[in-house]
């Protein structure tokens, strides 16, 4: 969603935008495991993976907090118009709530919490951040995103 500046403050403990669903493949997950060197079972061996509760391979949490970056680009992200940039500040309240099989969809759903100007032309965006799973009353992950605005 894009917004002026002037109006950000009135979206605060609004619904900003609900990203397209994303289809987690076994080989997403094996990429990642590649990528971060966390080869557990649990994610990358779907045969010893058949033997524990989750019934298969279950995506990485870290994978899922990644996916916040596509879910915000794909329509639950806030733009601030005439922004010079965007730069991803971190996390507060992290939670990883239920675990992503593989062949599950998951999407963003972002409520804005809050706008402070920190410095002048520098405004720190706080969301809530759901990352919701097809079918499933629990989410996969809630944090408190912040990112950090420059004008």
């Amino acid at each position: 969603m894009q917004i002026d500046l002037q109006n950000l403050n009135s979206f605060i403990g609004k619904e900003i935008g609900v990203s397209d669903w994303f289809l987690v493949t076994q080989e997403d997950i094996n990429q990642f495991a590649d990528l971060t060197k966390d080869q557990q079972f649990i994610h990358v061996d779907p045969i010893k993976a058949a033997e524990t509760p989750f019934g298969g391979t279950i995506a990485h949490g870290f994978f899922t907090m990644s996916m916040l970056s596509h879910f915000a680009q794909t329509g639950c992200g806030v733009t601030v118009e005439n922004a010079k940039m965007g730069i991803n500040y971190g996390c507060d309240k992290l939670r990883f709530l239920n675990p992503v099989r593989v062949g599950s969809r998951i999407r963003g759903n972002a409520t804005l919490v809050s706008v402070d100007e920190k410095k002048p032309g520098q405004f720190l965006i706080k969301s809530n951040m759901t990352v919701e799973i097809d079918g499933s009353e629990t989410p996969a992950l809630i944090a408190e995103w912040l990112t950090m605005v420059i004008v």
